[in-house]
C-alpha cells in the first residue's frame, strides 16, 4: 500500500519535468526534420496524412498518449510484470522470424494491414525490465560467474532472435547493456576486452596488405601482435600490482621485437610475425607458470585474454569474408578506406556528408535544402535524418540537437543515481545505455565515423515503432523515478 503525506507529493508533482521538457523539444525538432526530409512540392500540405510529416504527427500524438498511460500505472507494475513482458516479447520476436513479409531484406516487420510494427523496438524496454528485475533480486552478485552468465543470457536471447530476422543493426544495440553491467560492478577487463577486439579488427583489416617498411611483414599483423603484448603487460600491472613482472613482460618482448625488426630490415628480410607469435606463446607459458606457482588465478585469466586475442585476430579475416553478408563487408571496407564505392555502399554516407557540409554554420533554412529536396540521400527521413538537420539548420542546428541529447543523458544519469532501489537504478542505466548507443552510432554513421548499421536517431527518425519504443523506455523510467519518495507499507 502507498501512503501519500504532505511531504510526499503525488506522481505528477514528483515527475522530472526537465526530462519531459527535453522529450517535447526533441519531438518538435524531430518533426521539423521529418518535414524537411520528406517535403514534396506535389503535396505542400505538411499536415496531410498522405505525407510522412503528417503521419509523424500521428505517431507523436500516440506517443504522448502512451507516455501518459505509462505514467498513470503504479510504478510497482513494471517490477511485478517484468518477466511476463519479457516472455511475451520473446515469443513475438521468435514468431517474427517466420514472418512472410520481407522489407529491405529484413523479416523484422509485422505487417498488420496499413500498420507496420517492428517488435525489436519494443523488446528493448522489456529486456531492460527483465534484466533489472533479475539483477535486483536478493543474492544476485555480478561477480558470480553463474549469475553473470544468466544476466548475459537475458540480453543475448532477444539479440539472437533479431539476428535471425536479418536485422543486425537492431541486434547490435543490445551490446549497450554491457555499459550498465560495468556500472553495476562488471570487471572493467571485460569491457576493455571488447574495446580491444574492435581495435584488433580495425587495425588488422585496415593495414593487412601494408608492409612494414622494406620487410615482408604485414603492418596490420605486426601492430596488433604488438598491442597484444602491451595489453597483456598492462593487465598484469593492473591486477597483480607487481611492477617487476610488468616491466619484465613489457620490455623483454619489446626489446627482442626491436632487435628482430632491425635484423630483418638491415640483414635478412623475413616475416617478424612468427617471432612475435613465439614471444606471445612464451609469455602465455610464463603466465601459466605464475598462476600455479603463486596460486593466483588472475595470471591464468590474463593468459586466457592473450590466447583469446590471438585467436580472435586470426579469425578476423574469416569473419569478414565468410560470416558477414556481402553488403556488410563492403560497408566495413568503405569505412576503413579500403574501397571507395561512391556509387554503391559508400553512396549514402558520401551524400550525407555533402548535405551536412553544404549547410555551413547557419544552414540553408527550413525546406531549402537542395540535397534533401532532390532526394540525393537515401533514407534521409529515417536512418540518415541527421543530415537534414545539418543541411537546413547548419552547424548551429546540429550542435543544438547534440546538446539536447547531452542534456537528456545527464538527466538520466542524475535520475538513475537518486533511485532508492536497485531495480530503478539498473533500469535507468539500461535506458541511458540504449539512448547513448543510438545517438553515437547514428550520428557517427551519418558523418562517416562508424559503420552504416541502420538504426534510428531517437525521436527524430520517421516511424511509429521506433518512436513508441523510445517513449516506452523513457516514460517507464519517469514513472519509476516519480515513485521514489513514496512510503510503502
Amino acid at each position: 500500500m502507498v501512503k501519500q503525506t504532505d511531504k510526499q507529493p503525488g506522481v505528477l508533482r514528483s515527475l522530472d519535468w526537465w526530462t519531459i521538457a527535453i522529450y517535447i523539444a526533441l519531438l518538435a525538432f524531430g518533426w521539423v526534420s521529418v518535414c524537411g526530409a520528406s517535403y514534396s512540392y506535389e503535396e505542400p500540405n505538411i499536415f496531410s496524412l498522405a505525407t510522412r510529416s503528417g503521419m509523424q504527427v500521428v505517431w507523436i500524438g500516440t506517443s504522448i498518449f502512451i507516455g501518459f498511460v505509462l505514467l498513470m500505472l503504479d510504478d510497482r507494475f513494471y517490477d511485478t510484470f517484468a518477466y511476463v513482458l519479457y516472455a511475451l516479447l520473446l515469443i513475438l520476436l521468435f514468431l517474427t522470424i517466420f514472418n512472410p513479409h520481407e522489407i529491405k531484406g529484413s523479416r523484422s516487420w509485422l505487417v498488420l494491414g496499413p500498420l507496420r510494427i517492428q517488435p525489436a523496438e519494443f523488446a528493448k524496454f522489456a529486456t531492460a525490465l527483465a534484466i533489472s528485475k533479475m539483477m535486483s533480486t536478493y543474492g544476485f552478485n555480478i561477480h558470480n560467474i553463474k549469475h553473470f552468465a544468466m544476466a548475459c543470457g537475458v540480453v543475448l536471447i532477444p539479440m539472437l532472435f533479431i539476428v535471425m530476422q536479418k536485422e543486425t543493426g537492431s541486434a547490435l544495440v543490445y551490446l549497450s547493456f554491457f555499459l550498465m553491467f560495468y556500472r553495476e560492478g562488471m570487471p572493467g577487463s571485460i569491457l576493455f576486452t571488447g574495446v580491444a577486439m574492435v581495435i584488433y579488427f580495425v587495425v588488422g583489416i585496415r593495414f593487412e596488405e601494408v608492409l612494414l617498411f622494406d620487410t615482408p611483414t604485414s603492418l596490420g599483423r605486426f601492430v596488433v601482435l604488438l598491442l597484444i603484448q602491451v595489453f597483456t603487460a598492462l593487465f598484469t600491472l593492473s591486477y597483480s600490482h607487481d611492477k617487476r613482472q610488468f616491466w619484465r613482460m613489457l620490455l623483454i618482448p619489446l626489446g627482442i621485437t626491436v632487435l628482430v625488426f632491425l635484423f630483418s630490415y638491415y640483414v635478412i628480410p623475413f616475416d617478424i610475425v612468427w617471432v612475435q607469435l613465439s614471444l606471445i606463446a612464451i609469455t602465455v607459458g610464463y603466465l601459466v607458470y605464475l598462476a600455479f606457482s603463486t596460486r593466483i588465478r588472475t595470471y591464468l585469466y590474463i593468459a586466457l585474454f592473450t590466447i583469446g586475442s590471438v585467436i580472435f585476430f586470426n579469425l578476423a579475416n574469416y569473419v569478414l569474408d565468410e560470416v558477414l553478408e556481402a553488403h556488410q563487408r563492403v560497408r566495413i571496407n568503405v569505412l576503413l578506406g579500403l574501397e571507395d564505392d561512391l556509387a554503391g555502399a559508400g553512396y549514402n554516407v558520401h551524400q550525407s556528408e555533402i548535405a551536412i557540409g553544404s549547410g555551413g554554420i547557419r544552414g540553408k533554412g527550413f525546406l531549402n535544402g537542395t540535397q534533401t529536396k532532390l532526394k540525393y540521400v537515401p533514407e534521409q527521413d529515417t536512418d540518415f535524418i541527421f543530415c537534414t538537420v545539418g543541411e537546413e539548420e547548419g552547424f548551429l542546428g546540429c550542435a543544438a540537437v547534440l546538446l539536447l541529447f547531452l542534456a537528456l543523458i545527464i538527466r538520466l544519469i542524475i535520475m538513475s543515481e537518486r533511485q532508492p532501489f536497485k531495480f530503478g537504478r539498473i533500469y535507468g542505466y539500461c535506458v541511458l545505455s540504449i539512448f547513448l548507443f543510438h545517438v553515437f552510432i547514428n550520428v557517427g554513421m551519418v558523418l562517416g565515423l562508424t559503420p552504416v548499421i541502420g538504426i534510428p536517431l531517437p525521436f527524430f527518425s520517421y516511424g511509429g515503432s521506433s518512436l513508441w519504443g523510445f517513449t516506452f523506455l523513457l516514460f517507464i523510467f519517469l514513472r519509476i523515478d516519480a515513485g521514489r519518495n513514496m512510503v510503502r507499507n
